[in-house]
């Protein structure tokens, strides 16, 4: 039971937390020269009546937020974040119609080739026939392609264009970018989406992540953005069956595995090492697939991880794509990446040693098509019940954001984003989901003082702003609290 004076110490750090937040969106906030923004314009009707299935109600209304934004005299800095197979492509799209019916451009920044050329199919479908043309630009993309894609660009002539970091580099100009969008935000750093932004003139910019966040922790780490959520999936989609099992049901998880193969479908096994550790009996990567390879003959199983060199990568995930290598052995790389609706089968083991949000990320790599998919935990029996209760939450819930919530309860902030948010002081008192509560008045009080003094330099906020400072050092320009 806390005492009013821990209460009042857990307001206070909410209180500038909350301050900090807000002076750093107001960075953000700059005006721009006007841009006509019809919202639902005569493209973005078309575009909609075209896609042969109606959006979700929370794709409506989250289309809706990014209108409102479009029409402002400030960018927009919005981030969108849903569940695996939401349809957040489809709300991206439509803000990039809209930015094209204002008569501007477009880019999608993807954190890998595969996706990006995923993404570059997916738009063409839907805006090529509308009049829009779709460029793909990759680190790929050589020669005299090159030099006519980047000519189109700073033309203007290419409504919009997706890749990877290749959309930065030097030399890669826009004649007139309105907008930017940003897949996975949490692969790419505040710089590398902050260079993307410096393409255009004041540009909006749109987010995206499939990584469910708890909405207090989305108050604090994505606070410079306005957060909008796509909390409804597409109707027909068949959720994953998930199971917790251990050592002695291993031939009975092989069976599955080589069943849904023979029946030319595609499935993952995931470990949590690269390579074994004398220090560790926890099976790794690069033994295992030998292992699956002789167990599995004459199925092509590939093996990926983090050290492989990106080249060689995106040439593993393009064969198990085609079904060139239809079982696919990987460390937790694979947990944002590509789209498979061919692969049935998730299997994952020492799942103990992965977070509840990461194992729900690792789910979702399956269940993308109509067959029946499924998520096969391989506990270990020494993990003991803390572990085995972990587990048998996702085995329960198939809701991102519930599981989040829990993942965030047990393991803190630190943890559930595997590192420390950059940029964010650490909370000494306060926790973001005991104390949400709290967070909800110290957010309103922050609010009313920022109101009454957007500045704080009234006599009675010096002492505030000097907190402020002190709490904040290095992480705030002068500027934004001066």
């Amino acid at each position: 039971c806390q005492s009013p004076a821990h209460r009042r110490l857990i307001f206070e750090e909410f209180v500038l937390l909350t301050l900090g937040m807000a002076c750093r969106k107001r960075e953000t906030g700059r005006r721009r020269l006007p841009v006509r923004f019809e919202g639902e314009g005569p493209l973005l009707r078309r575009f909609v009546a075209s896609l042969g299935f109606p959006l979700t109600a929370a794709q409506r209304r989250v289309i809706a937020d990014i209108e409102r934004d479009l029409s402002r005299p400030h960018p927009m800095n919005r981030l969108v974040q849903g569940d695996v197979g939401c349809g957040k492509t489809v709300v991206a799209a439509g803000a990039m119609v809209m930015a094209c019916d204002a008569g501007r451009q477009a880019a999608l920044m993807a954190p890998t080739e595969l996706l990006a050329e995923q993404h570059a199919a997916t738009l063409r479908r839907w805006l090529e026939p509308l009049g829009v043309p779709v460029a793909l630009l990759t680190g790929a993309t050589r020669g005299k392609a090159r030099r006519e894609m980047l000519a189109r660009l700073g033309e203007g002539t290419t409504g919009v264009a997706v890749g990877t970091q290749a959309l930065i580099m030097e030399g890669v100009e826009y004649r007139r970018l309105g907008l930017v969008v940003i897949d996975e935000q949490h692969r790419f750093g505040v710089l590398q989406r902050a260079d993307l932004a410096r393409k255009g003139r004041d540009p909006d910019v749109l987010v995206m992540t499939a990584t469910p966040i708890p909405r207090t922790l989305a108050l604090t780490v994505y606070g410079d953005l306005d957060v909008s959520v796509i909390d409804e999936l597409p109707p027909g989609r068949t959720p994953v069956e998930t199971r917790v099992i251990e050592e002695a049901q291993r031939e009975e998880a092989y069976r599955l595995l080589r069943r849904e193969l023979a029946g030319g479908r595609q499935a993952y096994v995931v470990y949590p090492l690269v390579e074994a550790s004398e220090r560790s009996d926890l099976k790794a990567a690069t033994e295992m697939a030998e292992t699956l390879r002789r167990l599995f003959a004459p199925a092509r199983v590939g093996l990926l991880h983090g050290r492989m060199k990106a080249p060689a990568k995106e040439r593993l995930m393009r064969e198990f794509a085609s079904g060139d290598a239809p079982l696919m052995v990987a460390t937790s790389v694979v947990e944002v990446g590509i789209d498979v609706p061919n692969a049935t089968v998730m299997m994952i083991e020492h799942p103990e040693r992965f977070g509840l949000a990461q194992l729900h990320q690792l789910r979702g790599r399956v269940g993308r098509g109509p067959h029946r998919s499924y998520c096969l935990l391989m506990a270990d029996r020494a993990a003991g019940e803390e572990a085995r209760r972990r587990l048998e939450t996702i085995a329960r819930s198939t809701d991102g954001f519930r599981i989040a919530e829990a993942d965030l309860l047990m393991r803190g902030p630190g943890e559930f984003f595997g590192t420390r948010q950059a940029g964010m002081p650490e909370l000494r008192v306060a926790h973001l989901v005991r104390d949400a509560g709290v967070l909800d008045e110290a957010r309103a009080c922050a609010t009313r003082i920022l109101e009454q003094d957007p500045q704080l330099t009234a006599t009675e906020h010096r002492p505030l702003r000097a907190a402020l400072a002190r709490r904040w050092a290095g992480r705030l320009s002068l500027m934004a609290v001066s």
